[in-house]
């Protein structure tokens, strides 16, 4: 990746990061992933750096830096060779905590984050619902206030496609404090929670999925059933969850796109240096334009993709502190930049698979796991299609088609 246009603080991070990673080899990541055994090591030794906490604030044991530089963060452990299971093992630690940090009280920010940073601490972000999926305003999940000694609320319902749930000890809950029918705008009637997310308690229970990619970190159904909730888990105020979310999702993509850059520039690593050193009928692979055209262009189609990554990530960062900067010009950044670092990476991982012929496919060689992660950020948090309507109907002015 050419690094050129970055800060010094921003080049440090990829630096401490890079020396990071270096402990933990391809064949650590092709392990983890054929076991499906969660890279502990990795998220303790990020923890230990105070990584953890990079887009939180130094008061609370964070390094105060921005959405950037967790761009940056999990691009770099991405392009290492762990993929998108390294990255994931603390995407949700990073982008989740944003909205407790904005809307959080004082005293709820010093009691949930600090955990998070320091490690001792997992959060998994839960949202999205079977049947339900992309709808998030027709979320069925129902958090029950309740009266008298226990106070606080009862959530019923069902998750799905959470990540580390079954290393999490908290989860960042979004569910439905108001009934649809009875709200005035349908982004109202739901609530987020910062919750303890305790396994040994009743009304919590968990099923892993099995699935195509990213073995080394789990993903599940999560089935609550009247499970309690104290009153001060509750972030913002009741009803107005889906808002104050929002803040997260933005982070969510920018990060997704980092994560899709580091696989898409890992897998060209590989395949050049095999079409280097592979030689058939007397000359190296790589001097065939055929080999090398499909992966020069893929290269300027992942560079094309960080420009965009990272103007999505600077937005981000100055709409704190930047009126001027607004939500939608946000929205349109981060959603733009998640779809085509996607697409880069997808070019890029598919490429390098069918450069290397047989040995692309033999898992020995790591592109084949690369191509089986690089569905993720085509797929979640949001689809391509689902990002498409947006700039249609925001950008272009086009009828909404959903």
């Amino acid at each position: 990746m050419e690094m050129s246009g970055f800060t010094d603080d921003q080049l440090d991070v990829r630096a401490t990061i890079e020396k990071i990673c270096s402990r933990f080899d391809d064949d650590y990541w092709l392990a983890k992933d054929q076991a499906s055994e969660y890279p502990h090591e990795l998220h303790s030794a990020l923890a230990k750096s105070g990584y953890i906490g990079i887009a939180l604030p130094p008061s609370l044991g964070g390094s105060g830096l921005g959405i950037l530089e967790a761009t940056m963060m999990l691009q770099t452990i991405s392009e290492s060779g762990a993929g998108m299971a390294g990255a994931q093992c603390v995407h949700a630690n990073v982008y989740a905590t944003q909205p407790v940090a904005k809307f959080g009280t004082e005293e709820q920010v010093a009691r949930f984050l600090p955990g998070l940073i320091e490690g001792t601490d997992r959060v998994c972000f839960g949202v999205t619902e079977p049947n339900i999926g992309l709808e998030t305003l027709k979320l069925k999940t129902t958090a029950r206030k309740v009266e008298g000694e226990t106070g606080g609320y009862r959530v019923s319902g069902q998750k799905i496609w959470i990540s580390s749930a079954q290393v999490a000890n908290k989860m960042i809950l979004l569910a439905r404090t108001t009934p649809l029918e009875q709200v005035k705008k349908a982004s109202e009637g739901l609530s987020l929670f910062f919750i303890d997310f305790d396994k040994t308690k009743p009304g919590l229970q968990l099923r892993r999925i099995k699935k195509m990619g990213g073995g080394a970190v789990d993903a599940n159904e999560v089935f609550l059933d009247d499970y309690h909730i104290p009153a001060d888990n509750l972030i913002g105020e009741e009803g107005q969850g889906f808002k104050i979310v929002l803040h997260g999702m933005n982070a969510e993509r920018c990060l997704l796109a980092g994560e899709a850059l580091g696989l898409g520039y890992a897998a060209l690593k590989r395949a050049s240096m095999y079409a280097r050193e592979r030689v058939v009928f007397g000359r190296p692979i790589g001097q065939n334009q055929g080999i090398q055209h499909p992966l020069a262009s893929a290269y300027m189609h992942l560079e094309a993709a960080k420009l965009v990554t990272y103007h999505a990530a600077r937005l981000y960062d100055q709409s704190a502190h930047d009126e001027t900067v607004s939500t939608r010009a946000v929205g349109v950044a981060c959603n733009s930049a998640k779809y085509l670092a996607a697409e880069a990476a997808l070019t890029a991982c598919e490429r390098s698979v069918l450069s290397m012929g047989g040995m692309g496919y033999a898992a020995e060689y790591h592109v084949e796991r690369y191509l089986r992660e690089c569905f993720v950020p085509r797929i979640a948090p949001v689809s391509r299609e689902m990002i498409m309507n947006f700039v249609g109907e925001k950008v272009l002015g086009l009828p909404r088609s959903y």
